[in-house]
């Protein structure tokens, strides 16, 4: 029994796929229009952008109104299972240790590293955020790292602002290279070609981000005075992440370049220290972060004095443990660190131990082992959606209880309990406290992927990409925005894989290029979509506390995305011609 047999068209207005294009567009313009400009809360500019989705479906498509509002369940129910999942049990940890104390220990022991706030921006956001992508992915390195930043001093949109844009150059290997394996599947590439391919792309931008995060800290001093380890941080993280994507392992290559990154810039500060050391300011009255005075520059640093080979910080910036030094046991320090040594851990058991692992179920009706063992994956109700080419849309619901990101940060976190010394009723308050500060985050997400399944689903998608993928020769400079409309849509590089991979390789064949390049810069184009995300910008507001905030993050980081998905598009077109050929696979 189901609502509609409906059959998606994409030029249905007079045939034309501009004229078309320019009604599927609508729902994206209006969320941004109301986000960026308007300064409207994420939660309410969903729901509006999600009504104008809903009116283009049956108006411009005729969709049958059981069908549009049917998609949006699906979508909703995908934004909470299990992308919200993953958020709600990762700041759950991180309340854990906050309530504890023990992040204030992990914060005295990330300052002993560097005790300059930029570089400590650098490691944080862009190494340690890189090695939460590599495990888990889907929002998760954003929720934790952000945290992290305002634990040591950060302004909190500002530190949202870091956790966001720091997050683009490892999410195409995210959750062990599942955006890869993912555009593999739908494009009948080998696995192992596609990741070489993106790895000859993502890693020129990894050497620029670490730099853009020192500039968003502080301005021009802050790229003059610590472009050395921002540099360092990049290019190590580039070349081991290259390495490792071309001639080790494709789903290892974001936690072996993570790592790698982590340790040379711990290396190098042991023999390099700045001539200033940077530390936040406390704000005042009239210099409120949520006006956005603290967007990179303007803020003073304290010159550091002697240190036998270096110098000493004074921090401006008040905290609970200045004016007499803290020394941490190295059972303290074991303790603040357990959480996330156990997410690791957990992690990998689980992806990487095949007898863990399993297998999931293949189709509806059938079992999966290991983990995968109760997977199900469920034929959404009533809803039947066919392609031009008269072929079943997806229309699945996957449950994997056990296996699913969200549950193995859960199961970490119990076990992290004992470590801590949290008992169980302590534990489910922490538990109620994150959900109440989640509420509106949830919410959006949820509004936000129904209304990217309603365009998915109506045709509306396909329709922007068919307008793209018609540029001919020109496609190669306009092949990465098709994925980072993807990934803005829907907020995820897989979602992006799955939705445009196919179409990436049609158009390449019809403008004679390489299909494994143009579907690489589906995924490399589309991890600079994530940073403006409403989804992803929900999940940074929510995790900081700024709910209501996401127009005003929105404006801090869209500069960035557009800057790098220029660089992108001009790296695929000359790597599309002579210039550059010889950096594509198989040439």
């Amino acid at each position: 029994m189901h609502l509609a047999d409906y059959h998606q068209q994409y030029s249905p207005i007079g045939g034309s796929l501009g004229l078309t294009a320019m009604f599927a567009i609508l729902p994206l313009l209006v969320l941004f229009v109301l986000l960026g400009v308007l300064r409207m809360r994420a939660w309410l500019a969903s729901l509006i952008s999600l009504a104008v989705s809903v009116v283009v479906a049956i108006a411009v498509y005729s969709m049958p109104l059981g069908d549009a509002l049917n998609s949006g369940l699906l979508g909703a129910a995908f934004g909470f299972f299990p992308i919200m999942w993953i958020v709600i049990n990762a700041i759950w940890v991180y309340n854990l240790t906050v309530e504890t104390g023990h992040f204030d220990v992990l914060r005295r022991s990330f300052a002993k590293i560097s005790d300059d706030q930029r570089v400590q921006a650098i490691i944080i956001a862009f190494s340690f955020g890189a090695l939460m992508e590599a495990l888990a992915g889907f929002g998760t390195p954003v929720a934790i790292s952000s945290v992290m930043l305002i634990a040591l001093g950060f302004r909190p949109l500002k530190a949202a602002a870091l956790a966001l844009v720091a997050n683009t150059a490892p999410v195409a290997f995210g959750a062990i290279a599942v955006p890869i394996t993912t555009l593999a599947t739908v494009t009948g590439l080998p696995v192992d070609d596609l990741g070489a391919m993106v790895g000859r792309q993502t890693p020129i931008l990894s050497v620029v981000v670490p730099l853009a995060l020192v500039f968003i800290v502080d301005g021009r001093r802050g790229l003059r005075q610590t472009w050395a380890p921002a540099l360092v941080c990049g290019l190590t993280f580039g070349v081991f992440q290259y390495l490792s994507s071309n001639f080790w392992s494709v789903p290892l290559s974001d936690i072996i370049a993570s790592l790698a990154s982590a340790l040379a810039v711990l290396l190098f500060t042991r023999v390099w220290h700045a001539k200033e050391s940077y530390v936040e300011p406390e704000a005042t009255a009239d210099e409120s972060d949520v006006d956005g005075v603290d967007g990179g520059g303007g803020v003073s640093t304290t010159p550091r004095g002697p240190r036998g080979g270096g110098d000493t910080a004074v921090a401006t910036r008040p905290r609970a443990d200045v004016g007499a030094e803290v020394r941490d046991t190295p059972m303290e320090v074991f303790k603040a660190y357990a959480p996330y040594l156990m997410i690791i851990v957990v992690f990998v058991l689980a992806t990487r131990v095949p007898a863990i692992t399993g297998k999931p179920p293949a189709k509806p009706g059938q079992s999966g082992t290991g983990l995968e063992a109760v997977t199900q994956i469920i034929n959404w109700p009533g809803l039947h959606v066919y392609n031009a080419s008269g072929k079943v849309v997806a229309t699945t619901f996957k449950l994997n209880y056990l296996s699913a990101a969200g549950t193995l940060l859960l199961i970490a976190g119990l076990l992290t309990l004992p470590i801590l010394r949290v008992g169980a009723g302590r534990a489910l308050r922490a538990y109620g406290k994150t959900l109440d500060q989640l509420k509106f985050a949830i919410l959006t997400v949820m509004l936000v992927l129904a209304l990217g399944y309603i365009m998915n689903e109506s045709g509306a998608t396909t329709t922007l990409g068919l307008l793209v993928a018609g540029a001919g020769g020109a496609f190669a400079f306009l092949s990465p925005i098709l994925g980072w409309l993807g990934v803005a849509v829907t907020g995820s590089d897989t979602s992006s894989n799955s939705l445009f991979g196919a179409l990436q390789i049609t158009a390449a064949g019809q403008a004679n290029l390489s299909a494994t390049l143009m579907a690489a810069a589906n995924s490399s184009g589309g991890v600079l979509g994530k940073m403006i995300s409403p989804q992803n910008l929900a999940i940074a507001a929510s995790a900081v506390g700024m709910q209501g905030k996401e127009g005003v993050l929105f404006r801090r980081v869209i500069a960035w995305s557009l800057v790098f998905l220029l660089g992108m598009c001009v790296l695929v077109f000359l790597q599309s011609t002579p210039v550059l050929s010889w950096m594509v696979v198989g040439s």
